[in-house]
């Protein structure tokens, strides 16, 4: 297992989707987020089975940033309740799983 992760959050637009991605890397809270979609999702909200299209953020961070990741995130999402899921990475190319940890810096 590495200190590299990747984090999943969906969003309803690509507007928003590139929103956070974007504030997320400026405030290094991740080293790269890919935006995928739209896609599908159907899900269970308030008693009731959804069908929305989203757009899925897979963020490249550390261990270490996750709380403040999360934090950013419920602040810049429009959802009442984000996706919020952390992946841990047990393997990857060396060089780049380093380029994610020199790449996160948080306060």
């Amino acid at each position: 297992m590495t200190d590299a992760r990747i984090v999943l959050t969906t969003t309803d637009s690509r507007e928003e989707a590139e929103k956070i991605a974007n504030a997320l890397v400026h405030r290094q809270l991740a080293a790269c987020v890919n935006i995928v979609g739209p896609i599908t999702s159907i899900y269970s909200w308030k008693g009731k089975v959804e069908n929305a299209q989203e757009f899925l953020l897979l963020i490249k961070t550390t261990e270490d940033a996750f709380e403040p990741l999360r934090d950013a995130v419920r602040e810049l999402h429009s959802y009442e309740l984000p996706e919020f899921i952390e992946l841990g990475i047990s393997r990857g190319e060396g060089k780049y799983l380093a380029w994610i940890t020199q790449s996160v810096h948080y306060e």
